[in-house]
């Protein structure tokens, strides 16, 4: 079975969505409905951009047909949800099309064929594309054989801890969270690997439905509950754990909490990054990484920052940090303009080599 990745797929749907309509399948909690967010930072305001949440959708949602008096017959009036009073082209994204009621599978068919809602056409360039889980997940997506064969239906890979950890260093998932999800990749390991069935207690399995597990998504929402730490208390905290991300991976997560109080205060590193303890335990070193990453704001900094990650032995710990700069947007330029990094990427190569891939 062939599968594309989150980023692929990113720049496919563009390229055959005007003509032909992608419908990607993948594990729930993936981030298939991110795509329509990334496409419009790509594409930007040349298009519409349209997210249908097909599911909860009715018939008088897509359109309806109004009496026409005067011509004594029947007007299609399509919801305002396509935006078709703009003249761009549109970006439609169909979110979770196989759940959607039969009735409106039939409806959206034809947008999906013909780029017609009701009897409006869509303007010129628009692209459609839809998602869906995989039918083996079994929560309950299906779709008509006729249907089926007039769409290109794509699996996306599930991403690795390695290809998710850069997306959540750039959207600020708190570091404890990164660096539980390094330490213990499983978490998003897929239930159709080969040892990862029964034997992943982090993961969705449909042969052991529960309704918390380990998922881009999940892991990315429990970043509130690890915020709000303080306040929840420590009980509450491993209940929201628990409830968010299960059972397993929040009484992991509760031990790697301990650690936190080695993980120095980022100014006291900029005032004394040569003299300041270093963290001692692997956990600490792992979540102070993720914490410099974050609050980096400029080249000084990245100076600064640079005299105390040399000071840590560890190869790894330094390929978390480099690996995390080059690849977050925010902090690339600090990244490929710093003589420090630069003498460590030289000193490294063949490590930045595996890290680029």
């Amino acid at each position: 079975m062939y599968t594309v990745s989150i980023q692929e797929l990113r720049k496919a749907i563009p390229t055959i969505g005007v003509e032909l309509t992608p419908i990607i399948q993948s594990e729930p909690g993936c981030g298939k409905t991110s795509l329509l967010n990334m496409i419009e930072k790509d594409l930007g305001d040349t298009y519409d951009y349209v997210y249908v949440d097909c599911p909860v959708m009715d018939m008088s949602d897509i359109a309806m047909t109004i009496p026409n008096h005067t011509t004594k017959s029947l007007e299609n009036y399509v919801g305002s949800i396509f935006k078709l009073d703009s003249t761009k082209p549109k970006v439609i994204l169909l979110d979770e099309f196989m759940k959607a009621p039969k009735m409106l599978q039939v409806i959206f068919t034809r947008l999906m064929l013909e780029r017609c809602v009701g009897d409006r056409k869509l303007p010129e360039g628009s692209i459609v594309f839809g998602t869906s889980n995989n039918q083996s997940d079994g929560v309950g997506d299906t779709m008509l054989a006729h249907a089926g064969n007039r769409v290109c239906i794509m699996e996306m890979a599930k991403p690795t801890a390695d290809e998710w950890l850069p997306w959540a260093t750039e959207n600020m998932v708190h570091p404890l969270i990164r660096a539980w999800v390094h330490m213990f990749p499983r978490a998003l390991h897929s239930y159709r690997n080969e040892g990862d069935g029964d034997e992943n207690p982090y993961i969705f399995n449909p042969k052991n439905p529960q309704l918390s597990y380990c998922s881009p998504r999940s892991l990315a929402k429990a970043s509130v509950i690890m915020d709000s730490r303080e306040t929840l208390g420590v009980n509450a905290t491993l209940c929201a754990l628990s409830g968010t991300i299960g059972a397993s991976a929040s009484a992991d997560m509760s031990a790697l909490m301990t650690s936190e109080k080695e993980i120095p205060m980022y100014d006291q590193i900029l005032k004394n990054p040569e003299g300041i303890a270093l963290p001692e335990s692997i956990s600490a070193q792992l979540m102070t990484m993720f914490m410099l990453v974050d609050k980096i704001q400029s080249h000084d900094e990245c100076d600064s920052v640079m005299k105390f990650i040399n000071r840590i032995k560890a190869d790894e710990m330094q390929a978390v940090f480099f690996s995390m700069m080059a690849k977050n947007e925010r902090t690339f330029a600090f990244a490929s303009q710093n003589k420090s990094i630069t003498k460590w990427m030289l000193d490294n190569q063949m490590m930045v080599t595996d890290l680029n891939g």
